[in-house]
């Protein structure tokens, strides 16, 4: 349950809009986005990467949310649209907004422009306050004690950050800030980031989460909207103005941040995970499956909310031990409709409907919907996308330079196989003992 301070926070819910940044193409990630937004990859078996941010702002009771999409948008759309229906009479809402030239004839050339295209929602809604969200990280957040200290600093502008190490910090805007936390400098994506005064090597990262004033948001829209040099970003335009025009800019260190449920010493406090390429995305669907995972699931006090589906149990079947035909699965997640039929998989996150045929090792793997694992097949990091059958035999992740004449490899080594792939037979393949 929120805290008695939040009980009694000096704002009412209804007066905050937030709007969640979802219409990123995700380029890093290869194969995965080349069929869906970043946003509407999936995550942590039935979960898509969008719900993670959704579910921050309801658990967080903010229920007034605009998505705003572009790149390859229909699945994301559908899956809001399927997943996530709030109560009208509570004035509850999650809404798509799809780019729609509402400016001139050009999409969305920017995080800033992307919300300036559709600043009639904010003032149709009317807020005091709008949250300005990305959709494509994965941590658990209670935005309301980063308005509580927004409020609080009567600041026009709020930005989450976390400490990073200087070589990550290149890939993130970078803020420099007074003793008492307000913003003296943002810096977006620089190649020598500066560090955190008392602490070398570490900068003071952005997590591009932002609360902004409503009406010094529409002014620095207009005023970005009429710079034909600007970028339209948030980070590279809007923070930087607005700091040197000398409005109240202040960070919110999210470290501070304590969510229902989870330890505040332990290892999922301010977890933050930027998963922008397919090895960082790949890392985080490994940081679930550890006996103490970093980002835990298993919250109900803070629970990670998606649709609900009508799959069956997962099923684990055959102990033969003796020719080593043993349905298991070892520190995984396997989601329902899961058939382990004679398969050993380790270390690895199954979406649904998944079906691991007999003496096939799947190791270390991440396996959306529709999934077939053949028998005898050896399987180890590696990324399979939705409807993929891999034939008897299949190996995949112990030759890399094979891989890499067929499939997409990481700098990491993650093989990503892609949608709907088609993978022929390959090797010579024991006789089976009996049918599946």
């Amino acid at each position: 349950m929120p805290s008695e301070t939040l009980l009694h926070a000096p704002f009412e819910v209804s007066r905050i809009l937030t709007m969640v940044l979802a219409g990123g193409e995700g380029r890093r990630l290869g194969p995965l986005t080349g069929d869906r937004a970043k946003p509407a990859v999936p995550f942590g078996g039935r979960y898509r990467i969008i719900d993670i941010v959704l579910s921050n702002m309801v658990n967080s009771g903010l229920t007034r949310i605009k998505v705003l999409t572009q790149y390859k948008s229909a699945s994301l759309e559908e899956h809001i649209a399927r997943s996530w229906r709030l109560s009208p009479m509570l004035d509850s809402y999650i809404e798509t907004i799809p780019a729609q030239q509402r400016t001139g004839l050009s999409w969305f050339k920017g995080s800033a422009d992307a919300v300036y295209q559709t600043m009639h929602v904010i003032e149709d809604e009317n807020p005091e306050q709008v949250c300005i969200f990305g959709g494509d990280h994965v941590y658990k957040m209670d935005v309301r004690q980063m308005l509580l200290e927004h409020l609080h600093q009567d600041a026009d502008l709020t930005v989450a950050a976390i400490p990073v190490t200087k070589e990550e910090a290149r890939s993130f805007g970078v803020i420099e800030v007074d003793a008492d936390g307000r913003i003296i400098a943002f810096h977006e994506k620089v190649k020598d980031p500066p560090e955190i005064p008392g602490r070398p090597g570490l900068c003071l990262a952005s997590m591009g989460n932002y609360i902004f004033r409503t009406r010094t948001l529409l002014d620095s829209l207009h005023a970005d909207a009429a710079d034909e040099s600007s970028a339209h970003d948030f980070g590279r335009n809007i923070v930087p103005m607005m700091v040197s025009q000398g409005k109240k800019c202040f960070v919110y260190d999210f470290k501070t941040n304590r969510v229902p449920g989870e330890d505040p010493e332990g290892a999922t406090a301010a977890y933050w995970r930027d998963i922008g390429t397919v090895d960082a995305y790949f890392e985080a669907q490994m940081d679930l499956v550890s006996v103490k995972p970093a980002f835990n699931l298993y919250n109900q006090r803070w629970p990670i909310r998606t649709g609900t589906n009508h799959d069956p149990p997962a099923k684990f079947v055959f102990r033969d031990e003796a020719n080593a035909r043993v349905g298991v699965a070892t520190e995984s997640l396997v989601s329902l409709g899961c058939i382990i039929s004679g398969g050993r998989i380790n270390r690895s996150v199954l979406s649904g409907r998944c079906r691991i045929n007999s003496f096939s090792s799947v190791d270390e793997c991440v396996l959306f919907e529709n999934v077939v694992i053949g028998r005898h097949a050896r399987i180890r990091r590696a990324i399979i996308d939705k409807d993929v059958e891999l034939p008897s035999g299949t190996e995949i992740g112990y030759d890399l330079e094979a891989d890499k004449k067929r499939w997409y490899v990481s700098e990491g080594g993650i093989v990503v196989i892609p949608k709907r792939a088609k993978v022929p037979e390959s090797g010579s393949i024991p006789p089976p003992i009996d049918d599946d």
